[in-house]
């Protein structure tokens, strides 16, 4: 059994290479259970913690696989020193169970995110999107900076952080990795929301960040920092201005704060999200259908995005 680190992963992934095998997961028949969640009181008086269980497996193919992420929740961990949230994934074959890897479940999480934006990007953005602003400047961020350019032609990205510093330390860790894009610091979020084509959050807010009245037509708003029902990233306004789109409905309509919060207020129903990465893989809808359409992708995560994940970097190490 392969223990495949932080850096292997890394090492061994593109972006674009990943975009592609999603689109493939997506398109392919891949069983994903609901997800498990484990509360863990803690004797000491800390906050409770949580495991969460992620399984998946694949249905047809050459090859089988069934993979599980194992996330351990510690928000207590902060007074130790500690990061609050640890992650392993576990691929096994799917035709004896036998297992293959051990893999760093946190890297493998911030790629397949990242790039579930683009391909869902592939789809809702403009193909000429040259101007990206990227809102959060945490572990997500560089990811969807490269995952983004690696399915349009950016040119020009501003990022903006609550902490400028923070926002400044990531444009300088990113300065010259990107050839032809100019990597900016943001001061006045409103104005480069104005001129961007394609609009990343990944936060942790629970108020909107984003307004939709600051986006322009044509522009792509993509949502991913907002994990629960209680967190939102953007507002109404960018709710009723664009056309409304998903990683899973599974996910999207129970999760996903930015979606649920308006379906409970009535501002929208559930009809009113056209599609999901399901549908825009396998063609049954079109996606963005005018240059002049605001689209919205919101994500929160799948079980199936990790297994696709850990499953190129398996054949990734065997070949």
């Amino acid at each position: 059994m392969r223990i495949v680190s932080a850096a292997e992963i890394a090492g061994l992934l593109t972006h674009s290479d990943l975009v592609d095998a999603l689109g493939e997961a997506f398109r392919a028949e891949i069983t994903v259970p609901l997800r498990h969640h484990h509360r863990i009181p803690q004797a000491d008086g800390s906050p409770e913690a949580m495991l969460l269980l992620m399984p998946a497996w694949t249905a047809s193919g050459s090859q089988q696989f069934v993979g599980t992420k194992i996330v351990s929740v510690y928000p207590g961990n902060g007074a130790k020193n500690l990061p609050a949230i640890y992650g392993s994934y576990i691929l096994s074959s799917g035709e004896t169970g036998a297992p293959l890897a051990v893999m760093d479940g946190t890297e493998l999480t911030v790629w397949r995110t990242a790039c579930a934006s683009a391909l869902a990007s592939r789809s809702l953005s403009r193909k000429d999107a040259t101007r990206h602003v990227m809102v959060g400047a945490g572990a997500l961020a560089p990811h969807l900076i490269r995952a983004h350019a690696a399915v349009r032609p950016i040119r020009h990205v501003t990022i903006w952080n609550r902490s400028r510093e923070r926002a400044a330390e990531l444009a300088e860790g990113l300065q010259g990795t990107l050839p032809g894009i100019t990597i900016t610091v943001g001061t006045d979020l409103q104005a480069a929301v104005g001129e961007a084509d394609i609009v990343s959050c990944a936060t942790i807010s629970t108020n909107p960040v984003v307004s939709g009245d600051w986006l322009k037509p044509g522009a792509h708003l993509d949502l991913v920092g907002g994990y629960t029902p209680a967190m939102r990233e953007t507002d109404d306004a960018a709710i009723r201005r664009a056309s409304l789109f998903v990683d899973t409905r599974t996910g999207g309509l129970h999760e996903a704060g930015d979606i649920v919060d308006p379906i409970r207020r009535g501002l929208i129903t559930e009809a009113d999200v056209k599609a999901d990465l399901f549908d825009l893989a396998r063609g049954t809808h079109a996606g963005r259908t005018s240059d002049s359409e605001i689209t919205l992708f919101k994500s929160v995560g799948t079980a199936l995005e990790d297994l696709a994940a850990a499953m190129l970097v398996w054949r990734s190490l065997k070949s």
